[in-house]
């Protein structure tokens, strides 16, 4: 029951730092499985990176109703988020550890029509780095107000076919693309 409520009021569970609610998870997994798929929601464990999260099952129904709720992140979002999920393949499971000056760094290649401007440029950036801290993807570390790690949640939710359409959205934005920040690129689970 505890798992269960857990799983249907936040983001997602991870081991880290929820130890007990993840060891619950993991021992009525298949309990879990059955009631969430009553309500046509599919239960997601992510053993390498041990995190679980809820997600709405993909058919469409007449009469279906979406119980979760799904925040589209803006483009900038998804392009931090892409450059955040090939940090965190790269890293083979370590703990990854960036720094605002290097996620402004990571778009220092784009020129585009729409941000000539260097302060709207730097203030987009700057609302993605809050979103995504916001979705819990990027977590503030206690020594530095300015460094962030990233959760492992990130190889979870950006799958093979989401990185692929992320990164030809870079590669239009890098070569002078005009992206819309109310783009809805991604959502996340």
């Amino acid at each position: 029951c505890w798992a269960l409520q857990h799983l249907l009021t936040r983001r997602y569970i991870s081991a880290e730092a929820d130890a007990d609610v993840y060891s619950w998870v993991l021992e009525y997994r298949n309990d879990l499985s059955v009631r969430l798929s009553e309500l046509d929601l599919l239960l997601r464990v992510v053993d390498g990176t041990d995190v679980a999260f809820v997600e709405q099952a993909r058919f469409e129904s007449a009469r279906g109703i979406k119980l979760l709720r799904r925040e589209p992140l803006g483009t900038y979002d998804s392009i931090l988020a892409l450059h955040l999920a090939q940090m965190m393949r790269a890293a083979g499971g370590q703990t990854v550890l960036i720094s605002s000056e290097e996620i402004h760094g990571l778009f220092s290649g784009v020129l585009n029509d729409v941000d000539r401007d260097a302060v709207t440029f730097a203030a987009r950036i700057d609302a993605a780095i809050a979103r995504l801290t916001g979705l819990e993807i990027l977590r503030k570390t206690r020594d530095d107000e300015d460094s962030y790690t990233i959760s492992p949640v990130i190889t979870a939710i950006m799958t093979a076919s989401v990185i692929t359409e992320l990164q030809q959205q870079f590669e239009q934005l890098l070569n002078g693309g005009a992206p819309s920040d109310d783009e809805d690129a991604a959502e996340d689970d």
